[in-house]
């Protein structure tokens, strides 16, 4: 078995400019509770979960269940680098919005490592800098122009979109917009599922009984009365489908059994980082129509760091996922640099310190090599945004909105 080595930046860089296809970490997890016990994957479209049969390593065919999905993964590794970001362990290019306007009932932010849709995103693009349409404006323009052959502008101002992928949709050009794949992938799946059950029931405190309605929908709002009345002259017609207290969550709920959750033999993470894709990316300095490879090498071994570091940084933390599915490593994780085929892979290990350090050292590179990095760039909601956001929250909190 190959020794494990201490990653430096110039052997990344050394990686990142030469042939090896990618870096991959796979990592293997118990429940919190221990072997055999229970864990809760996510549901999709009529409450079910993504089972499939997959082929081990060792060719067996094994039934498994998906824990975390790419898109998942890759919202929780942009949460790690805000986090990062915000600690002042790095500092990254980063689109901020502010929503603290003293109409709106709940003040927040969103930054484009939290944003769906990224830089691309509808609340940047309606949103303004130095009182111009964010897409309008110098800075926003970039992303017009940007493509592989030309990724130099949206480097400096979001590079987490060329490491997680961009599609930018909802811009001027529609679906000829900017695109770029994906460099990073990760997904946790249990492996040797079997399904189990799970039961639910309430027991009302204060006993009511099924007889003591039906409930009336109250006609008329009032600030110190319930939404429901018994009185019918009160209502215009009964509460919910049959007036039951049980329709205002008063009452007992008959026990229930269902198929839910999954026993795993083990839960297995997959994080790859595609280094050929990333030296598909092009990044010609000063405008010019093309670019100099070893400022594209500089480039392309930030985003690699920037990768590695996400990865790292969530794999510090113990993967607990949602209620009743919190993942332990039964060891620590160690990454493999994919090179020469036929040849054993190179072996590390890298802590999420280790890696920010590393994405340092890689960013001050960048930057000496005269690529842009913006840091931090704050832009303010237009009025429209926020009234349309101010709207939404008042309808949120009176249940009148169509969900």
């Amino acid at each position: 078995m190959a020794t494990l080595k201490d990653l430096t930046l110039d052997a990344l860089k050394q990686a990142v400019g030469g042939r090896a296809a990618a870096l991959r970490c796979v990592t293997e997890y118990q429940p919190a509770g221990g072997r055999g016990d229970k864990v809760f994957p996510p549901t999709y479209e009529g409450g079910r979960y993504a089972v499939e049969t997959r082929v081990l390593p060792g060719g067996e065919l094994a039934e498994c269940v998906l824990l975390d999905s790419v898109q998942s993964q890759a919202n929780r590794m942009e949460l790690a680098l805000l986090e990062a970001h915000r600690s002042g362990r790095t500092q990254l290019p980063l689109l901020v919005v502010r929503f603290d306007q003293p109409r709106l009932l709940k003040k927040f932010t969103v930054s484009s490592l939290e944003a769906p849709h990224r830089v691309a995103d509808a609340i940047f693009r309606d949103s303004l800098y130095n009182g111009e349409i964010f897409r309008k404006s110098e800075k926003g323009r970039l992303l017009d122009t940007a493509d592989v052959r030309n990724a130099t502008g949206l480097f400096g101002l979001c590079p987490t979109a060329l490491l997680f992928g961009l599609w930018d949709s909802t811009g001027p050009r529609g679906g000829l917009g900017a695109k770029f794949q994906r460099a990073i992938v990760s997904e946790i799946i249990g492996v040797g599922a079997m399904q189990g059950v799970k039961t639910s029931s309430r027991i009302d405190p204060a006993q009511i009984m099924v007889g003591a309605g039906p409930l009336y929908a109250r006609s008329a709002e009032s600030a110190s009365k319930p939404a429901w009345t018994l009185d019918p002259k009160e209502g215009a017609k009964k509460l919910g489908k049959d007036g039951k207290p049980s329709e205002a969550n008063h009452g007992n709920v008959t026990p229930t059994i269902a198929a839910g959750g999954y026993t795993i033999a083990s839960a297995r993470q997959t994080t790859v980082i595609s280094l050929t894709a990333l030296r598909r990316l092009r990044f010609p300095l000063k405008g010019g129509a093309s670019s100099d490879p070893q400022a594209d090498t500089v480039a392309r071994t930030v985003l690699a760091a920037l990768g590695l570091a996400a990865a790292s940084l969530t794999r510090d933390e113990s993967a607990d996922l949602r209620s009743r599915c919190h993942l332990i490593a039964t060891a620590p994780p160690e990454w493999e640099l994919i090179d020469t085929p036929g040849l054993d892979p190179i072996r590390f290990r890298l802590s999420g310190d280790a890696a920010l350090e590393l994405l340092n050292q890689a960013i001050e590179a960048a930057k000496s090599a005269g690529l842009p990095w913006d840091g931090e760039i704050e832009l303010t909601p237009a009025d429209d945004l926020v009234e349309l956001v101010r709207r939404s929250q008042e309808l949120a909190a009176t249940a009148a909105g169509d969900q």
